[in-house]
């Protein structure tokens, strides 16, 4: 997404399982590769996880 990515958009590299299709490959944003994964961000489960990610959307939001 050249431009970005819209808050409340799936990132267009997900797949079906919304696994990134860019995962390890040089063509993966840097923004994705400097993600690290925290307890605060990760929680205990997928819900949480999720959670925190609308969280973050709803910050950035235009």
């Amino acid at each position: 997404m050249p431009a970005g990515k819209p808050a409340g958009v799936p990132c267009v590299q997900l797949d079906e399982h919304l696994r990134c299709r860019l995962f390890g490959r040089p063509e993966r944003p840097a923004v994705c590769a400097s993600l690290q994964p925290a307890e605060e961000m990760c929680g205990g489960d997928r819900v949480q996880a999720l959670r925190w990610l609308g969280t973050l959307e709803r910050a950035t939001a235009p």
